[in-house]
């Protein structure tokens, strides 16, 4: 008798047949037939400057590998490097109503995040790669030709790529994948895009503005920040607390109160001089003398001077005003009540510490740091290099 054995019939087969490569051609029929058309910015990794050639007027960069990681310790490439052409990809998504959010306190947008589909094969084939996370789509179809702004070009709208996974509804019958799908976020002005948003508004005449003329919010939100600024200097101008406008008696050490005579200027207001404030709290101290008494100031103590005078020296970092009582000059109080913009002018620790713009060579490169903290870390015997 003759044994005939039927094949066992399965639909996966451990290798890629022309059932799959049948089944690719018809899922990627249907990118050509409904897709739309998106532009890749193709990305090719962070950037580094090369130290024994680059000038600060003349940057070199070097290109490393799209997966290197520029910076370990925050885990971001902030330095990318794009390639100048530009790939033609098609792909498909659900269009949604971009939403605000009044659920929680304040406006949320709700739907700001794209999810794409794109064919595999085909994406390789173009980009050389898979499709990553940091490329930059850019969709023609959304452009806006009738936004409000005095520019004669259309907002476009670009895209980063955050994450890529495979479609669930990409897999064939024969268990293999033929769909990415692809997380989209707005880009922003930010260091990551610098080359895309230099990138001309117009590619007809290159030299009317760049894309950052268009898409960055950045001098809107500078006009905002400088109005918050102005009116914060106006209902509040100096850090701490006001006491100029209260009457300070003259008190002696013990906290009694000195009964001594007034004086009376032109204008028949009395002015005591006290021989310190009576109000304590945190950032009181003026530069100016109680009750608005006259003083000299200077960088030295005046040779001839009277019980009570009062003297500011600018050389003290705040600003310090003694009182001369009779034998010596007795410290009142350190002028510490300044401006919270004007760095250029308040002379505090906060300018000088915390945004100390001093520069130090650690381990061959020049850095920017605390210098303070820099020589309290340096080990013994290198005390006098920078």
């Amino acid at each position: 008798m003759l044994n005939i054995h039927m094949p066992r019939l399965s639909l996966y087969r451990p290798e890629k047949t022309k059932d799959y490569s049948f089944l690719d051609g018809v899922v990627y029929e249907q990118f050509t037939v409904g897709g739309t058309d998106f532009n890749i910015h193709k990305y090719l990794g962070p950037k580094t400057t090369l130290a024994e050639d680059a000038t600060a007027e003349q940057p070199i960069y070097d290109v490393v590998k799209e997966t290197n990681i520029q910076d370990l310790l925050f885990l971001e490439n902030r330095d990318r490097k794009y390639e100048p052409n530009i790939y033609n990809i098609r792909g498909i998504y659900n269009v949604q109503d971009i939403d605000f959010d009044l659920s929680q306190f304040g406006l949320f947008l709700s739907n700001d995040t794209l999810f794409m589909t794109i064919h595999i094969t085909d994406s390789v084939r173009i980009l050389g790669r898979k499709i990553m996370s940091g490329d930059v789509l850019e969709l023609p179809h959304l452009k806006d030709e009738y936004a409000l702004n005095d520019h004669s070009v259309a907002l476009k709208r670009f895209y980063v790529v955050e994450d890529v996974n495979r479609a669930s509804e990409g897999f064939s019958p024969t268990w293999y994948p033929h769909l990415y799908r692809i997380k989209l976020k707005q880009i922003m002005d930010s260091q990551e895009y610098k080359e895309i948003l230099d990138l001309p508004a117009n590619e007809d005449e290159p030299g009317e503005g760049n894309l950052r003329d268009l898409l960055s919010t950045y001098e809107t939100e500078m006009q905002i920040n400088d109005a918050v600024v102005a009116q914060a200097e106006a209902d509040a101008g100096l850090s701490g607390y006001d006491t100029s406008h209260y009457y300070s008696l003259s008190t002696n050490s013990d906290g009694s109160v000195d009964l001594e005579t007034a004086q009376t200027d032109l204008d028949g207001n009395t002015a005591a001089r006290p021989g310190r404030s009576g109000y304590d709290g945190y950032l009181l101290g003026t530069a100016d003398a109680p009750n608005g008494a006259d003083f000299g100031m200077g960088i030295s103590f005046p040779l001839s001077s009277e019980t009570g005078d009062y003297f500011l020296r600018t050389d003290f970092m705040p600003k310090r005003l003694f009182r001369y009582n009779g034998t010596s000059w007795v410290k009142m109080q350190d002028g510490v009540r300044m401006t919270m913009t004007q760095t250029d002018t308040r002379k505090t620790q906060k300018t000088s510490f915390v945004n100390n713009t001093n520069t130090n060579n650690i381990g061959g490169e020049t850095v920017n740091e605390r210098q303070s903290l820099s020589k309290a870390l340096r080990p013994k015997g290198l005390e006098n290099d920078n």
